[in-house]
């Protein structure tokens, strides 16, 4: 089983600015419920009841966001507004939340590694909040999981990205054993298109198992002088099997401004708006 989702969110959030410079970025809202929120639900729907934060300086919305408001809920008991923090505290009543801070911005991998005391010794989810993410029949977090289940090593989501966007990404290179399903054998973080050795790019899910906060503790910084979690995916698959799940669904880069509008609209469209009748 799968118990705990790490969320890393100490980033600064800067191609936002400023509408980023007091609140997080993972607290902007889609529709009208914020980013972090997509991916813990998202994680309830996979099963998943822990979930570990990891935060900044200035993140304190984050957890004010997960906990409640006394003064809020009075000032709106009874009233027809009530109805829309029923969502919300379901999200808050099934799951446990626990926090720690980053820091210094030293990367993904540090962020990951920042959470190792909250995770423990246990296979664990990993959501980049950054990544909304629309399974087809089951979240892209449950397929995940359905893989890790049946071969018990750390599984990452892929998605085929156009050949001039792979400098944004981590980029695999392995074969298929099954229909969606693919074995890695290489990963280069942000290669040029002339340089990339396919165009499938790693996105904001991933279940990985424990022996990973080991290989972080002894990865140099890479690329920017920052631990990346690409480089000990890479030397975790020197030991054991990684694999690659080209999952089924939608997925916005909600760390671009397109990518952000996009996924508004979408989830306005598709019912995740707010009752006109309130």
């Amino acid at each position: 089983m799968i118990n705990k989702c790490l969320f890393p969110a100490a980033g600064y959030g800067t191609r936002f600015l400023p509408a980023t410079k007091a609140m997080p970025k993972e607290m902007m809202p889609v529709v009208n419920k914020p980013l972090i929120q997509y991916g813990v639900e998202e994680a309830l729907a996979a099963g998943i009841s822990s979930m570990c934060i990891v935060t900044g300086r200035g993140k304190h919305a984050l957890m004010d966001h997960f906990d409640k408001s006394f003064e809020l809920e009075h000032q709106i008991a009874g009233t027809k507004k009530e109805a829309l923090l029923d969502d919300l505290r379901h999200t808050i009543g099934a799951a446990s939340y626990t926090f720690t801070r980053q820091s210094d911005m030293l990367g993904l991998g540090h962020a990951v590694l920042t959470g190792r005391e909250m995770i423990g010794d246990e296979p664990f989810a990993l959501i980049l909040a950054d990544d909304l993410c629309v399974g087809k029949d089951q979240g892209v977090l449950s397929q995940l999981i359905a893989a890790y289940e049946e071969f018990h090593c750390s599984v990452i989501a892929v998605e085929e990205v156009p050949a001039e966007d792979t400098h944004k990404y981590g980029i695999i290179e392995g074969r298929e054993i099954r229909k969606g399903l693919i074995k890695i054998d290489n990963l280069i973080e942000k290669p040029q298109p002339n340089e990339a050795p396919s165009r499938l790019a790693v996105v904001g899910r991933y279940i990985l198992t424990p022996d990973i906060f080991e290989i972080l503790a002894s990865t140099p910084a890479g690329k920017n002088g920052e631990i990346q979690l690409t480089d000990a995916l890479l030397s975790q698959t020197q030991t054991t099997s990684v694999l690659a799940c080209k999952f089924e669904g939608l997925r916005f880069d909600c760390g671009t401004v397109e990518g952000f509008i996009s996924a508004t609209n979408y989830c306005y469209k598709n019912n995740f708006a707010i009752d006109k009748d309130i």
